[in-house]
């Protein structure tokens, strides 16, 4: 019998084994079985919305922006301005969906998590293995995107694949912090608060359909404090192949990345903490 306030030496083993033996991967496996079983109701919103918008706005909206001698950024199709922005912009959408309802009823409604911990896996083992589905998730619906606006034309080079990886990173900006503010809520409601007063905006004032240049100077630094418009902002460097007319802001593509990577690490740092504090009494 251990005395008050050790830990049995095979507690600490299983705990140990856990962490080398890499137990995020086996809840990276649950979600991505999940997934299988539901990946068709997801292709509406995660690509064929965006591409109704590129439809929509790129092309319909487009052709009468791109009239002879005038474009809405010089050099650069309206089309193409719209799908480097999209790219990111819907891989933030859906790195939020994913972050908020199947997390929180992982905790709250199906108990998903304390089922989990209640094997040798630790908090750590969760939230690892969770973003990771995550990654994985961005990078399906990034690479189909990249691949349709290649297709159509509204990319061009194979430079444009790489507004992939920048848009994966700057939905994982995004949806690890959305992760730490859902698993420390004790409600769904602020859910629909969320989307509505605070994603929804930053859709349409972070770059994704006009340059956040033509935005009033107090709204215009407001956007810059967005990762989605540092992700925006790199994927059309890359995305259009033309840098001239579209400079990467005042800032090196070094630290954009650097802007993006502090939003993700702080939201995994965060998250961790908070979800410990949830789960383990």
């Amino acid at each position: 019998m251990s005395a008050p306030g050790t830990t049995h030496p095979g507690a600490r083993s299983t705990r140990a084994s856990s962490a080398v033996g890499g137990g995020w991967r086996s809840v990276t496996g649950y979600w991505l079985t999940v997934y299988r079983r539901i990946w068709k109701s997801t292709v509406a919103s995660s690509l064929l919305v965006p591409l109704l918008y590129l439809a929509g706005m790129g092309y319909g909206l487009g052709a009468i922006i791109d009239s002879p001698g005038r474009t809405a950024v010089p050099g650069v199709a309206y089309v193409g301005f719209v799908a480097t922005g999209l790219i990111a912009a819907q891989t933030m959408m859906t790195a939020v969906a994913e972050t908020t309802y199947s997390v929180f009823g992982a905790i709250k409604w199906q108990r998903t998590y304390h089922a989990m911990l209640a094997s040798p896996l630790q908090v750590v083992d969760l939230v690892r293995g969770h973003l990771a589905y995550l990654a994985l998730r961005l990078l399906m619906v990034s690479t189909a995107f990249a691949v349709v606006a290649l297709a159509i034309g509204a990319m061009t080079g194979p430079a444009a694949l790489l507004t992939v990886p920048i848009a994966v990173l700057g939905g994982l900006a995004f949806g690890l912090p959305v992760y730490a503010y859902t698993v420390g809520t004790a409600s769904d409601e602020g859910f629909n608060m969320l989307n509505r007063f605070v994603i929804m905006p930053l859709f349409l004032f972070s770059g994704t359909f006009f340059p956040i240049s033509q935005l009033p100077a107090v709204l215009e630094g407001l956007a810059w404090a967005s990762p989605l418009t540092h992700a925006i902002t790199l994927t059309r460097a890359v995305g259009l192949g033309v840098p001239a007319p579209l400079p990467v802001a005042a800032w090196p593509a070094a630290l954009h990345v650097a802007y993006l990577l502090v939003w993700a690490v702080a939201g995994y740092l965060f998250g961790v903490r908070r979800l410990r504090r949830r789960m383990v009494v």
